[in-house]
């Protein structure tokens, strides 16, 4: 077994399990109103889509569909924010970017085959796949080290918090959005 199949092994049984927690948690919130409805299935289908990704790059359904899927995906996220139930400045706002960078990033993931045959600058890319990446480490460093100890006195730490409540979702957070960073930069 090669290290690329070894990582891709990795990749499969986190977001396999991402998947579980994702579709259990839209089915706990099936009675919570159609934002959260649609923020859960959202995150169920980019962790499903994500279990196959490694082995099946693109899969069967056309690039473009995914890039679309993917990109209404991540404005579904600020969109919502702005639409709920909270105005403008509401913490909502802070809290779901990391959900939009995630399916932004899946959306880069499905567009790139379509860059590698030549519709797009290969620089263009290259910037979208470095910001991404880089915005999807910021998320999982904050996620997994929010709760630990020596870093709550620090100054502003409740103010970034993320779109989820207890420690057990922000490791699940984290840990796609690492997992999501490695496989972005794999597929690229």
């Amino acid at each position: 077994m090669s290290a690329p199949d070894v990582v891709y092994g990795m990749l499969t049984a986190l977001f396999g399990a991402a998947t579980v927690h994702a579709l259990r948690h839209s089915v706990l919130s099936w009675s919570s109103g159609w934002l959260s409805r649609g923020d859960h299935l959202l995150h169920t289908v980019m962790a499903l889509a994500m279990t196959v990704m490694p082995w099946h790059w693109g899969g069967e359904q056309s690039p473009q569909r995914q890039t679309v899927f993917f990109a209404a995906a991540a404005l579904w996220f600020p969109l919502t924010a702005l639409l709920g139930r909270r105005w403008p400045g509401s913490a909502d706002l802070v809290r779901r970017p990391p959900d939009a960078v995630g399916m932004a990033a899946m959306a880069a993931m499905a567009w790139m085959p379509v860059r590698h045959g030549g519709y797009t600058d290969v620089r263009t890319g290259d910037a979208v796949t470095g910001v991404l990446t880089l915005c999807l480490l910021a998320c999982a460093l904050r996620s997994l080290t929010r709760d630990m100890p020596a870093l709550r006195g620090a100054s502003g730490s409740t103010v970034m918090s993320t779109s989820i409540s207890g420690p057990c979702d922000r490791f699940w957070q984290g840990s796609t959005a690492m997992g999501t960073a490695i496989m972005l930069l794999m597929h690229h």
